[in-house]
């Protein structure tokens, strides 16, 4: 099988191309590198760097492909309400993109790694895949979006498709240096070097965190079956539901660090409570997550001081600026 991954330079397709690659299909992986490092694509997959808002020029590269795995986006839940048009752009625009390549040349099936952001803050927790979308920023608005555009053309154009909905996703790999996103990866990179870590509002907002193996083996169930189509499905644990504060707490025990977190003002349009239901998952996937919360929080920790801490790297515009932007970004606080 020949195999198409966006994002393939980031943290979720690196892994993706690394567990494809050992089942013997051919990948073929692109990526503009903003969230991503090159060093994260595996030697056996061909990678192309290239601006997925191009299609002309991505538009060859999908020739003669059965599978796109469509997990590039600028995931940026909270950023993206101060840039909504970079994030847009890179989240909606682009999957424009990729499914026209994708049609043209004639894919026989197209996934869709999405967000828990498509539901926003709802009535009742867990959130399960027949609740109403909800999104309460521009990203979450945006991957919404991106989902119904793929709904729309690979209903009429015959092709097989699947949304998946990854949540909170840890592991090696995770871009740590970056202000903006990956709470978990700031606390460890933060505390590495001697700093506290800074908690938006009173750290109880609460969040279910995925170890990146976990996700993989899902999606290569729906990528080696047919078992998904036409569905939504969460991807992710629904125990272990911790807060912000909870989560600092244990990265801090694991790393032997004194905490005492650092509170700055809340982020506007942040869901308190986010927790996503993997029933569907254990019943169509045979989803079973077998890494704990501390088990892959040891792992990251492990990888980032193998790695060694690095100063964050504000690499991204901010389109808004006003007295609501946090001051963590417009003061480069990190």
């Amino acid at each position: 099988m020949r195999v198409l991954i966006t994002g393939i330079a980031g943290f979720m397709g690196s892994h993706l191309a690394d567990s494809i690659l050992i089942e013997g299909h051919e990948v073929i992986g692109i990526d503009n590198l903003i969230g991503g490092y090159e060093s994260n694509v595996p030697s056996g997959a061909t990678f192309i760097n290239a601006d997925l808002r191009n299609l002309n020029k991505i538009a060859p590269f999908f020739d003669n492909v059965d599978v796109v795995i469509h997990s590039a986006c600028t995931a940026y839940e909270g950023l993206s309400v101060f840039s909504p048009s970079l994030v847009s752009e890179n989240t909606y625009q682009i999957t424009a993109n990729v499914l026209s390549a994708s049609v043209n040349r004639q894919i026989k099936k197209f996934i869709y790694l999405s967000s828990m952001a498509r539901y926003g803050t709802q009535a009742i927790l867990p959130f399960t895949e027949d609740m109403v979308p909800k999104p309460q920023d521009p990203y979450g608005i945006a991957k919404y979006a991106a989902e119904l555009l793929i709904e729309n053309l690979c209903e009429l154009n015959g092709i097989e498709y699947s949304i998946l909905v990854p949540h909170n996703i840890i592991g090696p790999r995770q871009k740590y240096d970056d202000p903006f996103r990956n709470v978990a990866s700031i606390m460890i990179n933060r505390m590495l070097q001697k700093k506290q870590p800074i908690i938006y509002g009173t750290g109880g907002q609460k969040r279910c965190f995925s170890f990146m193996q976990d996700v993989v083996e899902p999606i290569k169930t729906v990528l080696e079956s047919s078992v998904a189509n036409k569905h939504v499905i969460n991807i992710g644990p629904d125990n272990e539901f911790v807060t912000i504060l909870e989560l600092a707490s244990k990265i801090a025990k694991l790393m032997s660090f004194n905490l005492d977190p650092i509170f700055v003002a809340a982020r506007p349009q942040e869901v308190e409570f986010a927790n996503c239901s993997a029933d569907k998952a254990r019943k169509m996937l045979n989803y079973n997550p077998k890494v704990s919360l501390d088990k892959g929080l040891k792992e990251m920790i492990t990888w980032i001081s193998s790695k060694g801490p690095k100063p964050f790297e504000y690499h991204l515009p901010i389109e808004i600026q006003n007295d609501s932007t946090p001051k963590t970004w417009t003061e480069k606080l990190f």
